[in-house]
C-alpha cells in the first residue's frame, strides 16, 4: 500500500530540526510531505537546504490543524496517510505494523499507535497514550492517561484492539475514507477534530483500532500549551459541536443539558483557581456554540451509534470514585 507520511507545519523550524531526522531515517516505505501553515520563519528555506527530497505544501494562510490538512491532503496521493505532528519522535519499523492491519482487515480505517512521552520515555503521553475514547457526556480519556494522570507503560497495553478516537498526534487513516467522511471538520480549527472524525467513521461502520506494535514519542504542547486560554476555548466549544453532529436523536439535547452544566462548573473551579481567562473562555466557547447550532444540527449523520461510550461519566469516576488508572474503570 501506498503510504504518506504528512506532517502539519506552523513556524515549527526548530521541531522540524529536531525530530524530521528521525522521520527520514525509518520510513523508507513512504513518501514524506510537509504541510505549511503559511510559516513566517525560516522552515521553509530549512527543508530545501537540508531535506531537499521531502515534498512542500504550503497553505496560504494558517488554517490550524484541520484546515491544513484538509487542504494539503488535496495534493497527496496514496492510499494511506500518516498525519503526524511535528514534535513527535518515531521509531525503527514503526510503518510496517500499521500498514500489515490495513492490509489484514479491510473495516479497519483508522489506526493510532503506542504513544509514550517524549520527556520520560516509561510513561504515556496526554494527546492518545494507547487509545481513546469518550464518556456519556463527551469526555476523552484515553488507556493510559484519565485527565491529568498519566500511567507508566509497564505493557499492560501491549495489543492491538478497538478504541473509539485516535490521537491526532499521530493518525493514520485511509485516504478513500478520509474522502468519503470529508476530512476534519474546518470549523474546529484545532482539537476534537480526530474524535469527530473517527465518530463520524463509527458511525459509518468503520473500525478504529490502536496497535502497540507501532511506537511514537510525543513532546506535545508544541502550538498551544495546556494552559493556554485558546485551547480552553476550542476544547469546550469543540466538543459541543461533535456532540450535537453525532449523539443519538434521543439522547442529544439531554446530555448537552447536562453537558452545559458541567462545563459552568468547571468555569466555576476556574474562577475559583483564580484563571479568570480560562472562566471567560468557556463563556465564550459556549456563546460561539449557540451562534453555530444551528448549522451544526443539520450537519448530523443519518445513522448514529447507541453505544458510542464506554463510561458513563468519567468525570464522576475520577473526581468522586478517585480512578486514575484506566483498568480500574472496570473493575467491581
Amino acid at each position: 500500500m501506498k503510504i504518506a507520511v504528512v506532517i502539519l507545519n506552523w513556524n515549527g523550524m526548530l521541531l522540524l530540526e529536531k525530530f524530521l531526522p528521525s522521520i527520514a531515517k525509518y520510513s523508507p516505505e513512504a513518501s514524506i510531505y510537509i504541510a505549511d501553515n503559511a510559516s513566517t520563519d525560516d522552515s521553509i528555506s530549512y527543508l530545501k537546504t537540508f531535506f531537499p527530497a521531502v515534498k512542500v505544501i504550503i497553505n496560504e494562510s494558517n488554517l490550524g490543524f484541520a484546515g491544513g490538512y484538509n487542504e494539503a491532503l488535496k495534493s497527496v496521493n496514496a492510499d494511506l496517510y500518516a498525519l503526524v505532528n511535528s514534535d513527535i519522535e518515531v521509531t525503527e519499523n514503526w510503518l510496517q505494523p500499521i500498514i500489515k492491519t490495513f492490509e489484514n482487515q479491510p473495516e479497519t480505517a483508522i489506526i493510532q499507535p503506542k504513544i509514550l512521552d517524549y520527556n520520560r520515555k516509561d510513561y504515556f503521553e496526554y494527546a492518545g497514550a494507547a487509545g481513546g475514547f469518550i464518556d456519556a457526556f463527551g469526555y476523552p480519556f484515553c488507556r493510559g492517561r484519565i485527565f491529568d494522570s498519566l500511567e507508566k507503560d509497564q505493557g499492560q497495553y501491549n495489543d492491538e484492539s478497538t478504541i473509539f478516537w485516535a490521537s491526532g498526534a499521530c493518525f493514520f487513516i485511509r485516504s478513500e475514507v478520509y474522502k468519503k467522511l470529508n476530512g476534519f471538520d474546518g470549523e474546529f480549527f484545532a482539537h476534537q477534530e480526530e474524535i469527530d472524525l473517527c465518530w463520524r467513521a463509527i458511525n459509518q461502520g468503520y473500525r478504529i483500532k490502536y496497535n502497540s506494535n507501532s511506537v511514537v514519542y510525543h513532546v506535545g504542547g508544541a502550538t498551544l500549551q495546556q494552559g493556554n486560554p485558546t485551547k480552553t476555548f476550542l476544547n469546550f466549544r469543540n466538543s459541543l459541536l461533535m456532540l450535537t453532529k453525532n449523539l443519538p436523536d434521543r439522547q442529544l439535547f439531554k446530555i448537552l443539558f447536562i453537558r452545559m452544566i458541567l462545563d459552568g462548573v468547571a468555569a466555576l473551579q476556574f474562577l475559583v483557581q483564580g484563571k479568570p481567562k480560562h472562566f471567560l473562555a468557556i463563556l465564550k466557547a459556549h456563546w460561539s456554540f449557540y451562534g453555530f447550532f444551528r448549522i451544526y444540527y443539520k450537519k448530523r449523520d443519518k445513522a448514529q451509534k447507541l453505544n458510542y461510550y464506554h463510561v458513563k461519566s468519567i468525570v464522576y469516576a475520577y473526581y468522586v470514585n478517585k480512578i486514575r488508572v484506566f483498568n480500574d474503570l472496570f473493575r467491581n
